[in-house]
């Protein structure tokens, strides 16, 4: 089960905004730029101030982040606004966005910096195996158990506690945990990619 199954309600939800913004002229590929660039500074702010206190801004950009990727979606499909770059936008703006938000928690203990790279490296993995199966002809694969939304609620949940100053040393340990659920996602995405799952 993964968050991504959510998607169908999440959209409902934002299709007014969405169509109120086609009307005033906002493209997709605006939104996803903007989406990829506050993530980018954020991370960097982040990590650059290691304040635990700021880490409450995750949750809640994570969550606007959602929103802004199921948005800009909804606006190259729903309004005409698909092109060639907006893929290439989606894409790397969501991976770079990804890198950006996690980094920070490279320098808050107990992670460290050698499993939180661990973590960034194989979640652009996953992505990749996602990817490639539109390459080979079929869906966009968005399989778990550890996808981008179900990472942006862990990530979330994690900035939350390490603003509550409530991590624990056992938090070292997730992070081989994390780990290995992004293997297991990336080897589900291949396997349905070339019809193996089921």
């Amino acid at each position: 089960m993964s968050v991504y199954k959510l998607k169908s309600a999440f959209q409902n939800v934002l299709r007014p905004l969405v169509a109120k913004l086609a009307a005033i002229g906002v493209t997709a590929n605006q939104v996803t730029v903007l989406a990829a660039a506050v993530s980018v500074v954020l991370g960097a702010a982040l990590t650059w101030s290691a304040d635990p206190r700021w880490f409450a801004l995750i949750p809640l950009w994570m969550l606007l982040r959602m929103a802004l990727n199921a948005m800009d979606g909804m606006l190259a499909r729903e309004h005409g606004q698909q092109s060639r770059l907006g893929a290439f936008l989606n894409e790397l703006g969501d991976v770079v966005s990804d890198a950006a938000l996690y980094m920070p928690f490279a320098v808050i203990s107990p992670f460290t910096p050698e499993w939180i790279s661990a973590i960034i490296f194989l979640s652009v993995v996953t992505e990749f195996a996602g990817v490639l199966g539109s390459a080979q002809g079929g869906p966009r694969r968005y399989d778990g158990p550890l996808g981008k939304s179900d990472r942006a609620v862990l990530f979330g949940a994690l900035g939350l506690l390490v603003a509550a100053e409530l991590l624990a040393p056992w938090a070292y340990y997730l992070q081989p945990v994390v780990c290995l659920a992004l293997i297991m996602t990336t080897i589900n995405r291949v396997r349905a990619g070339i019809g193996l799952s089921g």
